[in-house]
């Protein structure tokens, strides 16, 4: 028969072992996605118990999965019981932070790169400090490094002193409305920063997996040219073919795109370069919206986690064109992570992928602005401004199709309302331990 379990309980079960993932905060979907069965079954505010409990009468009417308990022994999938070594630039951002802690639980030696430049720009509300603090706290293998990827030397240096099995590089300047105000900047950390990272890698580890986090700027406003329909609150795509979203076939250039989306290409097509001239293991992310609770969300960056912050404090959000009609897709950072370490198992030199939440978990503005006032019970005060933002999406769905046909093993695992969830209860803790009301 098997027994119903939730996060780190597995390994004590040798017989069959029912793995059930019920919307709660005990991990019971993280420990299970590292397997070859996925995990599926998601009912909210059932809470720990259901995931010991779930009867079989309930659980075969849902997508389960049932594993022998020694198949559970290892440390992931991948790469067996080898301890690897690690390298996460933006170590205190949000996908960053959300490696540092998944790989740390592997038992994985994580050094996280990270100097705080979040708040350089965009002042204390970008401020990572908190986060840094938290990993500390939480994990038992994590190497901080105050470092500048600007800094070639010093990113040399790194790579002379630890041989990486693989990079995951996340850090960057993440706004296309930031980068005018500091076009050098950005280019430097972008464009620079990337490049600096790939060639010590290939100096120092070139067997080394290099993921580099992308963004759909690169596609500047090619995107836009797709016919769309105006639907009751929000845009979406007019042709059938387009229903899947935006593939890795639109081009990126010929088009307009912000400053900062032209140095992510720059930083793209070079990753690119390194995966198919010199062969190595370098794979390319073009992320849609990443978001978790871990973010730490402004006006200029992170469109949730900015959202529920204004819906917590009673300020005021500003829409930026379009109606409010225009479209997002979500992904939550754990989900991002595990497409990582699918790639990291089997990875194909200088690939590019699109990864976003897909049609599932877009939502539009005017949708999100419904939901989060659903779930915190507190009217969202907000502006509209005519003028949108240059070089913004009117309608971006992630088409996952690529990816998903590489690597089967992977899927979209957690939902926009259980993202919202988790960050509406982050920043009502921090709230909370910060005194505000």
């Amino acid at each position: 028969m098997p027994v119903g379990v939730a996060g780190n309980k597995i390994a004590k079960y040798s017989d069959e072992i029912l793995i059930i993932d019920d919307g709660s905060q005990d991990r019971t979907a993280e420990v299970a996605a590292r397997y070859p069965v996925g995990i599926v079954h998601r009912e909210r505010n059932r809470g720990l118990a259901a995931a010991r409990n779930t009867s079989f009468r309930t659980a075969r009417k849902t997508r389960l999965d049932f594993v022998r308990g020694p198949a559970l022994a290892g440390a992931g999938r991948g790469h067996g019981m080898k301890r690897l070594k690690i390298l996460v630039t933006g170590s205190s951002g949000l996908i960053g932070s959300e490696a540092v802690e998944h790989f740390d639980r592997q038992g994985h030696h994580a050094i996280g790169v990270d100097n705080n430049m979040r708040r350089v720009f965009f002042g204390p509300q970008g401020d990572t400090t908190w986060n840094l603090e938290r990993l500390r706290r939480v994990t038992k293998n994590f190497t901080h490094c105050d470092l500048d990827i600007r800094d070639q030397s010093k990113v040399f240096n790194l790579f002379q002193e630890h041989r990486f099995d693989w990079i995951l590089h996340c850090a960057a300047q993440p706004s296309h409305d930031k980068a005018r105000e500091i076009p050098l900047l950005d280019f430097q950390v972008n464009a620079l920063g990337t490049v600096n990272l790939l060639e010590a890698t290939r100096q120092h580890c070139p067997d080394a997996v290099f993921v580099f986090l992308s963004t759909n700027k690169v596609y500047g406003d090619a995107p836009n040219e797709r016919p769309l329909r105006e639907l009751t609150t929000r845009y979406d795509y007019a042709k059938p073919e387009d229903y899947d979203g935006i593939d890795e076939n639109c081009r990126i250039d010929r088009t307009l795109h912000s400053l900062f989306g032209a140095s992510k290409v720059a930083a793209d097509i070079a990753a690119q370069e390194y995966g198919l001239y010199f062969g190595m293991k370098a794979g390319i992310f073009r992320g849609g919206c990443l978001t978790g609770p871990n973010h730490s969300g402004v006006e200029l960056h992170g469109f949730l986690s900015y959202l529920v912050k204004v819906a917590l404090s009673g300020q005021t959000y500003t829409v930026y064109g379009y109606k409010g009609k225009q479209v997002r897709d979500n992904i939550h950072s754990f989900d991002v992570i595990r497409a990582v370490e699918e790639f990291a198992a089997d990875p194909r030199p200088g690939e590019v992928y699109n990864l976003g939440g897909g049609r599932a978990n877009s939502i539009s503005i005017l949708e999100a602005v419904a939901l989060v006032e659903e779930l915190t019970g507190r009217k969202i005060a907000w502006r509209y401004q005519e003028q949108a933002r240059k070089g913004d999406h009117v309608c971006y769905i992630s088409n996952l199709n690529k990816f998903r046909s590489h690597y089967p093993r992977w899927n979209i695992t957690i939902g926009l309302r259980t993202m919202l969830q988790q960050m509406i209860e982050m920043e009502s803790t921090q709230r909370s331990t910060a005194g505000a009301p």
